[in-house]
């Protein structure tokens, strides 16, 4: 099933969206306007010869100073299991990639944590480093950084705020003698008895 035909099955469910096929290297790609993907979203998941049941990843990139600035992807997997979701269904395994196109003047979208639940913690990860906002998220809150932390890590202007000059080691380079020592070391503070010399086996 290639993007062409997703798009077809899609229009007559999702009234209106401009829907438009991406190029891609592996899977169809499709272009969601951004208030339309939960409505994609429910309409992949719940129409029969769709079947994308399951959302297996949901992330973003950040295009900066390109408009629109951010891009959020989501996977979903149709699982080709018989009689799954529903009796008598034999789809073929498939996996479909949405894309949704977000200003950075308003980094908001609408959640599609009602379609799928898993999206909860990815959608928390995406306002936490990129500060995507989700609407109608049930509980939209940082997840990775400390709720005082200031800005978004993963924004292409974040400032770098530590500076530590580039530093370079010889490699560390033990006599047999030495190695041996070292473990006797170590062996000594766990309680252990000594190994004796480097020939020795305990």
């Amino acid at each position: 099933m290639d993007a062409t035909t997703i798009i077809d099955t899609l229009r007559p469910l999702v009234a209106g969206a401009a829907l438009e096929a991406a190029p891609s290297v592996d899977f169809p790609t499709i272009v969601v306007p951004r208030e339309r993907i939960a409505e994609v979203c429910r309409a992949l998941r719940d129409t029969p010869e769709l079947g994308f049941t399951y959302l297996s990843d949901l992330t973003a990139a950040d295009f900066h100073p390109r408009e629109p600035r951010f891009e959020v992807v989501y996977h979903l997997v149709r699982l080709g299991v018989r009689d799954f979701p529903a009796a008598g269904d034999n789809p073929a395994p498939a996996r479909v990639r949405l894309k949704v196109r977000v200003s950075g003047d308003a980094a908001t979208l609408p959640t599609v944590a009602g379609v799928f639940p898993n999206a909860n913690w990815s959608e928390r990860e995406l306002f936490d480093l990129f500060g995507l906002v989700f609407e109608g998220h049930p509980d939209l809150r940082r997840i990775l950084l400390p709720d005082e932390w200031e800005g978004h890590p993963l924004r292409k202007d974040y400032p770098v705020q530590v500076k530590v000059p580039v530093q370079t080691h010889e490699m560390l380079q033990l006599t047999a003698e030495e190695f041996a020592a070292n473990i006797d070391r170590q062996r000594s503070a766990l309680g252990q008895p000594p190994r004796g010399d480097a020939g020795a086996r305990s």
